[in-house]
């Protein structure tokens, strides 16, 4: 293995030291690999955590803060997290203004209720234990408050699926060869991005975590998908589950979101 690639077993400090690798290019290599469709999916994040004035928002895995921008720039208090502090570091040198804060999604540095919102944009794939990081979400979260996961998904038009996997596992590489400060990464994200689970079933362990009215919609025809969930006011604790299935929502207007 690479000394700046990670296996998916996702070991937190080999995540960690590949995304300080790669965070001098992170921003315009992710752009490049998408055709710029990149800006319309944060674009989708930030309208769905509708965030109001006065309301505090956690931006998990937000890298260089390239996701906590648009809330910053409305006046809104948001808190970038990472635990890259490569990533952290860069983000701070662009905008020293934003409080980047070193944190592990599964061992978040912050108080019970002290937040709005959660959202989390490419990143949640990344963390080793899926469920102790949506889990740790819902403690920080305030009842009542509100969850955004933004991560790729499951292409539901099954040509678009077949096509979409030869990119991820052949294209994608080569690209990243031309554009990265460290391609071997993006071989890591194209296995990370096949082995993560459909929408359906990453909706019942948002569920599972103790989130109510779990819901999501596809973007670009599934490659990503958003998950909203709501805390529940009882507060019943993480973990103790939540009744009802998850749903399918409506799009967002992106051009060519289906549900």
């Amino acid at each position: 293995m690479s000394p700046t690639r990670a296996d998916l077993d996702k070991q937190p400090h080999e995540v960690a030291r590949m995304f300080d690798a790669v965070a001098r290019r992170y921003d315009l290599t992710n752009t490049v690999l998408t055709g710029g469709i990149d800006h319309l999916w944060r674009r989708a994040v930030t309208r769905a955590v509708d965030a109001a004035p006065g309301e505090r928002v956690l931006d998990i895995a937000a890298g260089t803060g390239t996701s906590s921008e648009p809330y910053a720039d409305r006046g809104i208090q948001v808190v970038p997290a990472d635990f890259s502090h490569g990533m952290l570091a860069e983000g701070y040198r662009r905008r020293p203004d934003l409080p980047f804060t070193a944190a592990d999604a599964m061992r978040l540095p912050f108080a019970d209720d002290a937040f709005d919102v959660v959202t989390v944009s490419f990143g949640l794939r990344n963390v080793a234990d899926t469920g102790a990081a949506l889990r740790e979400f819902r403690r920080v979260v305030r009842p009542g408050g509100r969850l955004v996961v933004c991560e790729f998904s499951r292409p539901v038009v099954p040509v678009f699926s077949t096509v979409y996997r030869n990119y991820l596992m052949r294209a994608l590489p080569q690209v990243a060869r031309r554009v990265s400060s460290n391609p071997e990464s993006y071989v890591y994200l194209a296995e990370s991005i096949r082995a993560w689970p459909p929408q359906r079933e990453l909706a019942e362990q948002v569920r599972a975590a103790g989130w109510q009215q779990v819901r999501w919609r596809n973007l670009t025809g599934g490659v990503v998908a958003l998950h909203h969930a709501v805390a529940p006011l009882d507060a019943p604790g993480p973990g103790a589950g939540t009744t009802g299935a998850a749903t399918a929502a409506g799009s967002d207007g992106i051009p060519g979101d289906t549900v």
